[in-house]
C-alpha cells in the first residue's frame, strides 16, 4: 500500500471515528485556509493569514489548519501557521490534535515543531484513548516514536482497552519499535 493510499485511509479512519463530514467553517476567519494547508500551498496560506491574521479556522470536524498540515507533513506550513498564532493542542471532535496526525504518519521534524511549542506530548484522544507514541507505534512509524520518546512520552500510559504502546508494538509485530519501547 502506498504511503498516500495509508495517508488517505487514516483521513477517512479519523472522519469515520468522530463522525465528521467534509468543509464547513465553524470558526472565524477564512475556510480556504483549510484547504491551502492541506494542500500544503505556503503562498497562499502565507497571503491569506496576511490579510486575516486568524489561523485556526475549523472544519465541521473540528480541524484545524495546523491539523491539515501536520497530518500531509507540511512543515513549512506548520511553521507558518505556529509563527501566526495557531493553537498548538487545538482538538478536533475525537479529541485528535496535530501531535497526533504529525506522529501517526511518521513526520518526525513537526512532532519536534510541536513539541518545541509546547504541544501536550501525552494527550489521549477520546475515542480509543491513543496518545501520539501509540499512535505511532501502531503504524509503525519509527522515527515519530524515536521524537517523541527523546522528549519523554509516557510509555506506561494506557488506552480505553488497557494497552501500552509496548503492547501495540507486540500485537502488531514492531520489533524495532519495541526494543525502542523496552530500552530506558
Amino acid at each position: 500500500m502506498t504511503p498516500a493510499r495509508i495517508l488517505l485511509l487514516v483521513t477517512l479512519l479519523l472522519a469515520a471515528l468522530t463522525g465528521c463530514g467534509g468543509p464547513d467553517d465553524q470558526g472565524a476567519g477564512d475556510p480556504a485556509l483549510l484547504e491551502f494547508a492541506e494542500q500544503g500551498d505556503l503562498g497562499a496560506l502565507d497571503g491569506l493569514l496576511s490579510r486575516t491574521g486568524r489561523p485556526d479556522v475549523r472544519d465541521s470536524c473540528d480541524w484545524t489548519p495546523l491539523m491539515k498540515a501536520a497530518l500531509n507533513g507540511h512543515a513549512a506550513v506548520v511553521e507558518r501557521l505556529l509563527a501566526a498564532g495557531a493553537t498548538v493542542d487545538a482538538e478536533d471532535k475525537g479529541g485528535y490534535t496535530a501531535m497526533m496526525l504529525a506522529a501517526s504518519n511518521n513526520h518526525a521534524e513537526i512532532v519536534e515543531m510541536l513539541l518545541q511549542q509546547g504541544a501536550m506530548i501525552d494527550h489521549q484522544e477520546q475515542t480509543k484513548g491513543w496518545t501520539a507514541l501509540i499512535w505511532a507505534t501502531t503504524q509503525g512509524r519509527t522515527a515519530a516514536v524515536e521524537t517523541l520518546l527523546k522528549h519523554g512520552a509516557d510509555r506506561t500510559l494506557k488506552d480505553f482497552e488497557g494497552n501500552t504502546a509496548a503492547d501495540w508494538a507486540r500485537l502488531n509485530d514492531k520489533p524495532d519499535i519495541l526494543a525502542l519501547l523496552q530500552a530506558g
